[in-house]
């Protein structure tokens, strides 16, 4: 037979106090009692091996200590590096993270909106675009369940909200390429754009029309979102008058390398290359990619402090945070003067 479980029970009769008492201090109210209390509770815990019964737990204190996350793409490195600052902060207030990968799925992120609130999550991090409003309102708002959103999408003043200077970031990538002399400017961009991807957009033709920049010179070319999507434009870059490639993340920029290098193409001698969010691989191309950097590992923590927050004083006025954004020089960008004259 196997070992009988260590009830609370146990702990109250070895530690010679009530079970209202050992409940009490386990659950986090050890100020309520006298020091001497709390040690004999805790002391009688340890000697027994005493394990909560979550499900129990949940039901008095009507929380999990769990928090539902729900991204759209995990095999893109920004989510890891994201899901770091998120865990980061989360693990030291005991709260542990349910991670969902709703692959740019609408079905699939309702699906897991619903079941992640079945299972009794104490709040939501949203980082995924294809969720909509009606759907928030509808499965977490009505249910008072308390959810951010960041990066993807802006809150519209029904949640709080972590979000990145994308403007400006499209803006510094404009302003880069065409202080480097380049006029022929293809975006590579994903087909379905999320709005915080229209806003880099937005802020590179903004830097094109203070640069007195033709749109005419733009070249459109929309991809899956993804290393295979950048991969599979570069014949259509090629057929185009390009000489620099503005990539609006890093995985469409790593595919464009590898398609370039496929066909003989040099870096940025050939094609000058900006991607968009700074993740680590940036540094290991060759040559090394210029890019946007986002602040990813705090986009994470501030986003987890903002939504214990809010579990913690759920009537306080919404918040959203901008967050800002740098240009990384690298070698992958170059003069387009230097280019031709090489």
């Amino acid at each position: 037979m196997g070992k009988k479980k260590v009830t609370i029970k146990d702990v109250a009769k070895h530690s010679g106090v009530s079970i209202a008492t050992v409940s009490l201090i386990l659950n986090g109210n050890e100020a309520k009692f006298h020091p001497d209390t709390v040690k004999k509770v805790v002391k009688a815990r340890d000697e027994l091996g005493y394990q909560p019964d979550y499900i129990a737990r949940q039901m008095i204190t009507k929380k999990t200590k769990t928090i539902g996350v729900l991204v759209p793409d995990i095999t893109n490195p920004f989510f890891n590096t994201l899901m770091q600052g998120i865990e980061d902060c989360l693990y030291q207030q005991n709260f542990v993270t349910i991670l969902c990968n709703a692959d740019f799925d609408h079905q699939k992120e309702t699906d897991y909106l619903l079941e992640l609130t079945q299972r009794g999550v104490d709040g939501f991090i949203i980082a995924s675009s294809a969720v909509s409003t009606k759907t928030l309102q509808n499965s977490l708002k009505k249910q008072g369940k308390p959810f951010i959103v960041l990066d993807q999408k802006k809150a519209e003043g029904y949640s709080d909200a972590v979000l990145t200077d994308d403007y400006h970031g499209g803006y510094l990538a404009g302003e880069h390429l065409l202080g480097l002399g380049h006029q022929e400017i293809a975006l590579v961009y994903p087909q379905q754009t999320p709005q915080n991807v229209q806003n880099r957009i937005d802020g590179f033709l903004a830097a094109c029309k203070k640069g007195e920049h033709s749109e005419k010179q733009l070249h459109w070319f929309p991809a899956e979102f993804s290393k295979k999507g950048g991969y599979e434009i570069v014949p259509d870059l090629l057929s185009s008058p390009t000489t620099a490639i503005f990539a609006l993340n890093d995985e469409l920029a790593f595919g464009v390398y590898r398609g370039l290098a496929e066909h003989d193409k040099v870096i940025p001698e050939d094609y000058s290359i900006i991607g968009y969010d700074n993740i680590d691989m940036c540094e290991y191309m060759k040559p090394k990619l210029t890019t946007i950097a986002q602040p990813i590992l705090e986009l994470g923590k501030a986003t987890a402090r903002l939504l214990l927050d809010r579990i913690q004083s759920p009537d306080k006025s919404w918040e959203e945070l901008l967050l800002p954004v740098e240009l990384v020089q690298r070698s992958s960008t170059q003069s387009l003067n230097r280019s031709s004259n090489q």
